[in-house]
This record gives C-alpha cells, structure tokens and sequence, in this order.
C-alpha cells in the first residue's frame, strides 16, 4: 500500500497545478491511499462476487445433472407413461406390480404377473397399451432393458446364470433378439435415418466402448456407399473436437446401450443445441437421450453374461446403410467402382475379382 500512495502522490505533484506545501502534499497522500483503499475494495467486492456466481453455476449444473438423473429412475419412466387420468381399478392393481416388483414384471410371463395383480392376463395386455405400447412383450421388453441397466455387471452376469451350454444359451438369446427386432423394428424409421445422412454435410456416429463396432461398421460401409459419415471412438478428447465443429446441416447418430455413455449422452444434447439432426441407436433412451433424438430405433441388447449383445446392434447397422445406398444408386455404385480400383491399385485382397460373364 505504501508504495501505491508514494507513486500515487508523486504523479499527483508532477501534474501542472500541483500542491507543493508539505500539508498539501499530507492531503494529495491520504486521498491517493482513499483511491488505492476503494479500488482495493472494489477488486475484492469483484472476486467474491465472481467467486459465487461461479460457484451457484457449479451448484445449477450440479442440481440439473443430479435432476436428470433422478428422472432416468425406472419408477419415473414408468409414471410419465401414464395416461393424463391415470390408471384405476385391475389396471392400477398391474401398476402397482410392475413398481413394487420390477425383477419379477422383467422376466415374468403375462400369466404370471397377472396371477400376482390378481387380474387376468387380458388386463395386463390392457395395462401395457395403456402405457403406449403394443401389448405385453413390447413393455416387458423396455421393462426388462431398463431393469438390467440399473445393475452392475456382476449382477447382470448373476441375472443370466443358467444351465446347460453358455455359448449355446448366447446364440440363442441372439437369435430370439433378431427375431423380436425383425418384428417390431420400424422401417420408415430407417428411411428417414438413411435420406438424413443422404443429405447431411457431414454424418458423425458417437459409440463407445465395445459399441463403438456398431459405430465403425456403420461409418465404414456408408463411406463406402459414398457418404461423409465419421465415427467417433477414441474417448472424449476426440469427441469434444468433433462437437466443436458439427453444426447445422449435419447428422449425429448416438449409438449406446445398458447404463448409456454420459459422454454419450451429453453429446447428442449438444449436437441438438446446434441445429444438428439428431438420432439415436440404444435399448432404453434415458429420458435426456430421448429429448434430444428426432427418432430412437429401440435395439434388443440382452446378453447372456456380463456385457450387452452387439448383435441385433450390428443388424440394424447393416440395414441402415443398405438403405442408405437404395437413396441414391448411382452415387453407390460410383463410389464402389471407386473403392475396388483403389484396392486393386493397393492390393489390399487376397482374393480379386475374375473378368468375364457372370450370368
């Protein structure tokens, strides 16, 4: 403080006009302390002011994520189903298993949750298209993916514990999930995801994890059908670098099962802040994933041990893409031709293509 009133005072004396008596001199002294003491108290008014609204950000975006997540509970996701009056009566009697039993409503047939609600099993199926969907197996699907995805992977791996063959018992969860996906997947879902990256400047498909090669067979085949489609699966220092620079008139795909990457997540939100299309490949879309997509293609993930299965994943990814290359067939069919001559020119294939007639 001395040092600041000594300069203060003598730019003061230096000025024309300037007091040069001692008691002038005391006074030009005390008020360059009083004008050092008010910025001094106005720097620290500053910082504390700073400091707490810093800190009531951090505690608004603390409260927000703990919100968000307390509204991904699977009693929460079931409650916002209910119709505007609720449900009464045998209906309600369902409600009340599917919320106070939630292992049971998982892997229970009809029959048997509708033996415990002491209802018939037609009550159920009522109860299931009350809360939007098409009967029983279509909510005790979404039920079943949001129950396992509030454990961790041990309990996962104790849920799926059986007899017989392992690898026998994952095959055939495999093909029961592609024969559910093959029923229940909706294909104008698929055309307005293949004409979006049709159009799009750029695609970016955020997997991580082991999902990511549901994201990189997707990206790899769409390039190939001639489409700017990127896969982002080096963490989040590459993901932050591709949100940085996506922007309207491109397309995200966010492509997440069981718990969901919050990385994930956070990005397909950010995405949407940006005018970006928005579209999602998951199990169960927590309610922030689902704000954010314009459609979520619903993917039979069950495994049967401690991971999510990849392969109705990866079906869905095959479909997409041939229906991304029926978008524009002559396009695809240069960027093959493309493709082949590079490989030959690189030979990259033990096995090349003969000349000659087909037929």
């Amino acid at each position: 403080m001395t040092e600041g009133a000594t300069g203060t005072a003598t730019s003061a004396n230096d000025a024309p006009g300037a007091a040069t008596s001692a008691d002038d001199a005391a006074r030009a002294d005390a008020a360059g302390s009083e004008v050092l003491g008010s910025a001094a108290s106005s720097a620290a008014s500053s910082a504390a002011s700073s400091a707490a609204s810093s800190a009531a950000s951090s505690a608004a975006s603390s409260a927000a994520s703990s919100a968000a997540s307390s509204a991904d509970s699977y009693e929460d996701w079931l409650r916002e189903r209910l119709p505007v009056r609720g449900l009464r009566g045998k209906a309600a009697a369902v409600l009340e298993v599917l919320l106070s039993q939630p292992r049971r409503a998982s892997f229970g047939s009809a029959g048997e949750l509708a033996q415990i609600a002491g209802v018939n099993v037609a009550t159920v199926t009522r109860t299931a298209q009350a809360l939007g969907f098409a009967g029983w197996p279509a909510l005790q699907q979404e039920l079943r993916a949001r129950y396992l995805s509030s454990l961790s992977a041990g309990q996962v791996a104790a849920e799926h514990r059986g007899t017989g063959s392992p690898s026998s018992r994952s095959l055939r969860r495999d093909l029961d999930s592609l024969a559910l996906l093959n029923r229940r997947l909706d294909e104008s879902v698929l055309l307005t995801i293949a004409e979006a990256m049709a159009a799009a400047r750029h695609t970016v498909i955020v997997a991580d994890g082991s999902y990511a090669a549901v994201g990189l067979a997707l990206a790899h085949n769409a390039r190939l059908a001639g489409y700017p489609v990127r896969a982002v699966t080096a963490g989040d220092a590459e993901l932050a670098n591709a949100m940085a620079a996506i922007g309207e008139g491109d397309v995200l795909i966010a492509i997440s099962f069981w718990r969901l990457y919050q990385s994930t997540v956070l990005a397909a939100n950010e995405a949407r802040s940006r005018g970006v299309r928005v579209f999602a490949l998951t199990d169960a879309a927590s309610p922030a994933l689902a704000s954010a997509a314009e459609q979520v293609v619903i993917v039979p993930a069950e495994g049967e041990a401690f991971f999510p299965s990849l392969t109705a994943g990866i079906a869905v990814a095959q479909a997409l893409v041939t229906q991304l290359a029926a978008v524009d067939p002559a396009r695809t069919g240069a960027s093959i031709e493309a493709a082949e001559a590079m490989w030959a020119k690189f030979g990259l294939l033990h096995r090349r293509p003969t000349a000659g007639d087909h037929s």
